[in-house]
């Protein structure tokens, strides 16, 4: 080999000995700096993420000035990126894709939490990142299950943080009357039905009224007017559709057989026959401790209530309980059917069994 051969061949050998050095020193530079990565990474994000890191430290690194008694809200279901954005867009942090590549780098761009959050002073971007990740402590947060009624959500007002008592949630709640529903209901009804179900992150001093509003907010976007379009070519009001969702959220935990179930219902109303629905009689016997009870004995189905779907044909005069989205769309979006009864299957599933004949129903009884 010449001796200019040789000398290109040795530097060209020490430069990309010295730039793979480079490179591998950028990870080991990061995880010196911001902690162990998140192993789920791979070794080209965690390059990129660690690149980012490692030009940005000092201001990561760095107390930020507007921190001070700062208020700022992450909404349930809000992105990582989505708060980056409104830390940056409320003079927090300088750069959102700094901040969110932190996140991500850590693993934590899932571990936000909603809440309000009032920051202290001279918190650095990290401190910050670390806090959101941990509810706050002046929040409380209520989760309402789909199928429960007023009585359960208050139940669960205690464990939640909330300050007021179950009593007052059910007095807020016990008028429609005051409240922005999305469509017409009859005079002296509650807000039962309206009460959507969810998790709601909520300041621990906040009253029942607001509460309950927010719940009904949220209602808005389930009784859409599309979906009060599809229910009415189903031939119900919007309320009465609201009313037979209650009922078919409480008949089956299973949300693909709900659409069926809804159409059997609605085959009936059409044909105005009996509901005959048992949660409308467990809703009427509904005490506490047992708000469903279950089985239902003969005495049982003669009990005297409006809500008594045995007793009284068509629908009861209100909802039984608080429909999530799964029950709702099952009322809108019901197929036509022929079966006019259904009753649980004997594996212990959880499902029905449908027939469209009186006899073919007595025949799918367990033995």
């Amino acid at each position: 080999m010449k001796r200019g051969c040789g000398l290109l061949f040795l530097i060209f050998l020490a430069v990309t000995g010295w730039g793979a050095v480079m490179f591998l020193r950028v990870p080991a530079q990061a995880e010196q700096a911001f902690g162990t990565p998140d192993p789920a990474l791979g070794f080209s994000a965690r390059w990129r993420l660690a690149h980012t890191l490692t030009t940005n430290e000092d201001w990561l690194t760095t107390p930020l000035p507007t921190t001070a008694g700062l208020t700022f809200t992450v909404t349930p279901g809000e992105t990582a990126a989505a708060v980056a954005k409104g830390l940056q867009e409320a003079g927090v942090i300088p750069d959102a894709d700094v901040f969110l590549a932190y996140l991500r780098y850590k693993g934590w761009d899932t571990d936000i939490q909603a809440g309000t959050y009032r920051f202290q002073d001279g918190l650095t971007p990290l401190a910050l990142a670390e806090q959101l990740r941990h509810r706050p402590a002046t929040d409380a947060v209520l989760v309402v299950l789909p199928g429960w009624r007023r009585e359960e959500i208050a139940q669960a007002v205690p464990s939640s943080g909330l300050a007021f008592t179950p009593e007052a949630f059910l007095q807020a709640t016990a008028s429609a009357e005051g409240y922005a529903l999305p469509f017409a209901v009859p005079s002296g009804v509650t807000l039962e039905g309206f009460l959507a179900p969810g998790r709601y992150t909520l300041p621990r001093t906040a009253d029942p009224a607001t509460v309950a509003a927010q719940m009904v907010a949220r209602a808005h976007g389930l009784l859409s007017d599309t979906w009060q379009q599809q229910v009415a070519a189903r031939g119900v009001t919007p309320y009465q559709g609201l009313i037979l969702a209650s009922i078919v959220q409480r008949e089956t935990r299973h949300s693909e057989e709900m659409p069926l179930i809804a159409a059997v219902y609605l085959h009936r109303l059409a044909l105005q026959m009996p509901l005959e629905a048992d949660p409308t009689v467990q809703y009427a016997l509904g005490r506490s401790g047992a708000w469903w009870p279950s089985p239902l004995s003969r005495q049982d189905l003669q009990v005297a209530s409006p809500y008594n779907t045995y007793r009284h044909p068509g629908l009861p005069p209100a909802p039984i309980a608080n429909p999530g989205e799964a029950a709702l769309q099952a009322v809108a979006t019901a197929p036509q059917t022929r079966f006019l009864f259904f009753r649980a299957a004997c594996d212990g599933s959880g499902y029905h069994v449908f027939a469209e004949t009186f006899e073919e129903h007595v025949g799918n009884a367990c033995p």
